[in-house]
């Protein structure tokens, strides 16, 4: 296994998610899109709790 180097940290810390990382086959980018997905899905859907409240305001 390879060391890395400080440069390279440095270069992946300040990395960010590209529309192109879903067609890219390394494994930072593979994260980078799972990511993104997982957290548009849960920012698309909502949470659990403010349709809990959306239901307790109707039974009032």
């Amino acid at each position: 296994m390879e060391k890395k180097t400080k440069l390279d940290s440095k270069q992946i810390a300040g990395r960010a998610y590209e529309v192109e990382d879903y067609n890219r086959q390394d494994e930072l980018s593979s994260g980078l899109a799972t990511t993104h997905e997982q957290a548009s899905d849960d920012y698309m859907e909502g949470t659990i709790d403010a349709k809990l409240s959306n239901q307790d305001e109707s039974r009032s």
